[in-house]
């Protein structure tokens, strides 16, 4: 019963601390904006009429800065995605891929006053 109030609590603050953080970042203009592909989608040699790689849909990315995680995003059906977020230096991997097979971050941005940093990442699938 303790674990379970302990765990709503723990709930309530991170969802409270999305808020306030949304609200400071939002007015900034600031943040990235982007497309995340994976690829090779096949093993052996990619052929000239097939697409080496494909859109990373709906997949959840947490975004760090030196200290701690601060924001989360999904890429929408093809890859994309764009969050605000306050100047800074940040690292960026996808949710719960961290010790497995590919390679899907963590990638390093720096977010600048005034403007979305556009970035381009390709994550790897280890298919070969």
């Amino acid at each position: 019963m303790q674990f379970r109030k302990c765990r709503i609590i723990l709930v309530l603050l991170a969802v409270s601390g999305c808020f306030s953080s949304g609200q400071t970042q939002s007015g900034s203009g600031a943040g990235i904006e982007g497309v995340i592909t994976f690829g090779p989608t096949q093993g052996g040699p990619i052929r000239p009429d097939v697409p080496g790689s494909k859109p990373l849909a709906n997949a959840m990315f947490v975004v760090e800065n030196e200290k701690r995680a601060v924001a989360s995003f999904t890429t929408d059906d093809q890859g994309r995605f764009r969050i605000s977020l306050a100047p800074g230096h940040y690292t960026v991997s996808m949710n719960g891929k961290k010790h497995r097979i590919g390679y899907y971050g963590p990638f390093d941005v720096d977010v600048v006053a005034g403007r979305k940093t556009k970035v381009q990442w390709e994550c790897d699938t280890g298919i070969r």
